[in-house]
């Protein structure tokens, strides 16, 4: 059985959200939970802020759904494996953020989804791979790889209309810039006590919890340039 309790956890909620989304739709006529938490820049910046983190958990349909969790069960696990819990929520959060951020920046279109939160995690595991590329050797460098190819595929799908490639981008970004200042660093060394060799991260969440809340500190930065420049109208 796979142990990531993060992951499954955030496909539990994003199913519930939108089987409210379901629900709203057939009762009200009309979808009220992205009618109140899609990403909209004016009224993000009129004061909306819940805005910034619930369009993570909103999409578009059946399809969007179904892809963006297969992608979260296919990337999550690997992620919690090494991140830990807590690195893994907080990676996937603070990218989905980041990613609504840039979306604001560069694009005025109203938009849902969790790819942004997804490419932090898929940057994040490319990031940890490099970090760490001397204790994964040729397997890791070939995973690597394979994670660049991904993301350039997926970013160039982002290329067509109707998607919000700057999400992407945004949430790409955070997660690999996070993880290389805050993500697992691991060394093999040798266990005397079992007489075997085992992997000891350098870099454990208790001493790098507080480069996790630097970078939500310039997370909550950002958004507060941001509102101070998006119009409000």
């Amino acid at each position: 059985m796979i142990r990531a309790p993060v992951t499954f956890g955030l496909i539990g909620a994003t199913l519930l959200v939108f089987l409210t989304q379901m629900l709203s739709q057939s009762v009200l006529g009309f979808d009220l939970v992205t009618l109140l938490g899609a990403k909209d820049n004016v009224a993000i910046a009129s004061g909306q802020v819940w805005r910034l983190i619930t369009p993570v958990f909103i999409h578009g349909g059946y399809f969007h759904l179904f892809i963006n969790l297969y992608s979260l069960y296919a990337i999550g696990p690997a992620v919690e494996r090494f991140f830990g819990p807590w690195r893994t929520l907080s990676l996937y959060l603070l990218s989905g953020i980041a990613g609504v951020l840039l979306s604001m920046i560069f694009s005025s279109y109203r938009s849902v989804g969790s790819s942004g939160a997804i490419f932090g995690l898929l940057g994040s595991l490319g990031a940890f791979l490099y970090v760490n590329r001397s204790t994964f050797g040729q397997a890791g460098a070939i995973q690597l790889r394979q994670i660049v190819m991904v993301a350039l595929i997926n970013l160039g799908l982002g290329l067509s209309p109707g998607i919000d490639n700057w999400g992407h981008l945004g949430g790409l970004i955070f997660g690999a810039s996070l993880t290389w200042f805050a993500g697992p660093n691991f060394a093999v060394v040798r266990d005397e006590t079992a007489g075997r060799f085992i992997l000891v991260d350098r870099r454990p969440w208790r001493l790098v919890w507080p480069k996790v809340l630097l970078g939500a500190v310039v997370v909550a930065l950002l958004i507060l340039a941001a509102l101070l420049i998006l119009p409000r109208y």
